[in-house]
């Protein structure tokens, strides 16, 4: 699709978004030290509970906010949104113990509107044989600003533990007030549906997607895809300082490498691959390309290894782009908000319960006397997407056809 004026802006909203992600990742160790953890293993349960936080609050409102969205349309939730994360960062930046982090992060799971507002924005104005690349160059945007993010974070750090967060907090403001004065509403008055007290419910908001023809099998395939990768997130920093030793500016630097990587994916090879072999195998080539990596990095043991599969790692994340599109392509535009909702629950449902589980399985493979082996959460992020494929084979144009 065409790169408008709003579309770019949505682009850099995003960007800007997942570098005040990003720029919290390589300091995560450091920022545990801080608020009193004593060990690797015991900051990545914190930072794990932490992330569980975010994205059980991000469930509760996610298909609120993505419902608000489709009543009263994208631009003043993105506004709201972007306001409260300035605010999340501000408090982040200024806490001195742990359960103020702690409710920092529940305030931006609240925020979560972001991305799923954004998202509902793109449907909004794309066609829907362009929604596949369009996802895709939200790939692109959050790639862009992994990169800038973690490096920026990583050398912010030096001056002081907390400078990241007033980093992103200034970042998400000039986006907030930029947003303001540049951006148009997407979803014309006509196309709005009413906001009931049923979508105050997200258990009811999920079952009232999963009920909808078609949706099923893409979204339980996000749901998995979405808890297989949050490996990366949540063990990066400790896996690298366990295996490695790396320290904060090293872990910035690769997960910067990771975003670029997956920019250029997203903007390069995403598009023209989709228009080639189709939505459908470009999916099939990602998800084999997931498993490859998770396992690659689940067995390395040197650096040079980590730099040969992250460019493989950077192939995997065309999945979830053309997973959301098959799933948006399934419902009207007064649905997109819901369904982008539920999509960001589920996401956050993964989120919720991937760190307690995949820390807990970190911990207890580097702790324990029995057998050590950091790299166990990959392994087992693997294990679930080869758990999934048969799933995806279901989504073939030419079966769905036959049927």
């Amino acid at each position: 699709m065409k790169l408008t004026g709003p579309f770019l802006f949505i682009l850099t909203t995003l960007m800007i978004d997942a570098i005040g992600v990003g720029i919290v990742f390589p300091i995560m160790p450091d920022l545990m030290d801080r608020v009193g953890s004593s060990s690797a293993a015991e900051g990545a349960l914190w930072g794990g509970v932490m992330m569980s936080a975010y994205a059980a609050a991000m469930f509760v409102f996610g298909p609120v906010v993505g419902s608000l969205s489709d009543a009263y349309g994208r631009r003043p939730i993105l506004i709201v949104a972007l306001a409260t994360l300035a605010i999340d960062y501000i408090i982040m930046a200024m806490a001195q113990t742990y359960w103020v982090l702690l409710m920092g992060r529940i305030i931006a799971g609240m925020a979560g509107a972001t991305y799923i507002t954004a998202t509902a924005y793109i449907s909004d104005i794309s066609k829907p044989e362009e929604r596949g690349a369009a996802f895709g160059m939200i790939g692109a945007a959050f790639g862009v600003g992994f990169v800038f993010g973690p490096a920026l974070g990583g050398i912010s750090s030096g001056w002081h533990v907390t400078a990241p967060f007033w980093i992103a907090a200034a970042l998400s403001t000039l986006n907030m007030v930029f947003g303001f004065f540049v951006l148009p509403e997407s979803l014309n008055e006509d196309s709005r549906r009413s906001f009931s007290k049923r979508d105050l419910n997200p258990f009811a908001s999920i079952v009232r997607a999963f009920l909808i023809p078609g949706l099923t099998i893409p979204l339980i395939c996000i749901f998995v895809f979405e808890f297989a990768n949050m490996v990366y997130p949540t063990l990066w920093a400790f896996w690298g300082r366990e295996v490695f030793a790396w320290n904060s500016f090293t872990i910035g630097l690769t997960l910067s490498a990771y975003g670029i990587l997956i920019a250029a994916v997203q903007a390069g090879p995403l598009p023209q691959l989709t228009k080639r072999l189709g939505d459908y195998k470009t999916l099939m080539l990602s998800s084999v390309a997931a498993v490859i990596a998770l396992i690659g990095f689940g067995f390395s043991t040197a650096a040079w290894a980590v730099a040969i599969v992250i460019p493989i790692a950077a192939l995997s994340d065309m999945a979830p782009p053309l997973l959301t599109a098959v799933a948006a392509n399934k419902v009207a535009d007064d649905q997109q908000g819901l369904v982008q909702g539920v999509i960001a629950s589920l996401a956050s449902v993964a989120a919720v319960l991937a760190p307690l589980v995949l820390t807990g399985v970190f911990e207890q493979f580097v702790n324990n006397k029995g057998l050590y082996f950091p790299g166990a959460p990959f392994f087992i992020a693997a294990v679930l997407i080869i758990a999934i494929i048969p799933l995806m084979l279901c989504l073939n144009p030419r079966r769905i056809l036959r049927s």
